[in-house]
């Protein structure tokens, strides 16, 4: 009787410090393609949401932009999950031994835009003037520097700050133009689109090696789940998804060669 006694607190106290051990803290990082104030502001629910789900603590993770953030990449042990563009997805499959767990629905495109009272109708048009662009290695930047192959026929690049910095400087008049999400376009009423980009798988979301296989399952599946359940619906909704898709890392492979050159 005394040795079953013991044997049960014994099980008792190994369940107890298990149990302690698998609730963590966990950083979402999300690419820096907005201000920092109004990415924490949109992804929060998403981060709420996986802690109630899965039983350990989301936190958004915002940087200022794009050279803080990869900089960041290069040495940060602590970007557990990231929500990011085709070819910085590939690019940590590729160096960082990521694993791609879903990603948005469909397709993404950046556009290049100026005023309504510039009207641009060729990218020709832009040789040796300002646009206005997030610094590499963002998607707007790899986009635009594809588009002026010739080294000698330029724009003058202009570092925005993300996205709402870019179209401010369009409107203002301190560039001639500014490429951003082609899903921001539509917040404006005072654009003009000259071109759009060739379509990429939307972001995903990966994993650091450094997760538990279990805690990147359970992320997974509450993810793929959220079009199930109430409180997952209210989050999708919030943010203006319809759902989350299954993914891997055959659906980004070769958009880290977008990257060539740019360093």
């Amino acid at each position: 009787m005394k040795l079953f006694f013991r044997q049960s607190i014994f099980t008792m106290l190994l369940f107890a410090a298990s149990g302690a051990s698998l609730a963590a803290n966990y950083f979402l990082c999300v690419q820096p393609v907005l201000p920092p104030e109004q990415i924490e502001q949109s992804y929060t629910p998403l981060a709420k949401y996986l802690t109630e789900k899965t039983g350990h603590t989301f936190s958004i993770k915002t940087y200022r932009n794009f050279l803080t953030y990869w900089a960041r990449m290069q040495k940060a042990t602590d970007m557990h999950f990231i929500l990011d563009a085709a070819h910085l997805t590939d690019y940590r499959v590729q160096r960082k031994d990521y694993k791609v767990l879903v990603k948005l629905p469909d397709t993404v495109t950046f556009t290049v835009v100026t005023s309504e009272e510039n009207f641009v109708f060729e990218m020709e048009e832009l040789i040796s003037k300002k646009i206005a662009t997030m610094a590499s290695p963002g998607m707007g930047a790899v986009r635009l520097h594809s588009m002026f192959p010739n080294p000698v026929r330029l724009p003058f690049y202009i570092e925005a700050s993300d996205s709402v910095d870019a179209v401010a400087k369009v409107i203002d008049g301190h560039v001639d133009a500014a490429i951003i999400p082609s899903p921001l376009v539509g917040n404006y009423d005072n654009l003009n689109s000259v071109t759009s980009t060739d379509p990429v798988p939307h972001m995903a979301m990966s994993a650091s090696p450094e997760i538990p296989d279990e805690v990147a399952l359970a992320v997974k599946q509450a993810l793929l789940d959220a079009t199930k359940t109430p409180e997952g619906k209210k989050m999708l909704e919030t943010m203006r998804i319809e759902y989350f898709e299954e993914a891997n890392a055959q659906i980004y492979a070769g958009y880290s060669e977008l990257l060539e050159g740019m360093f």
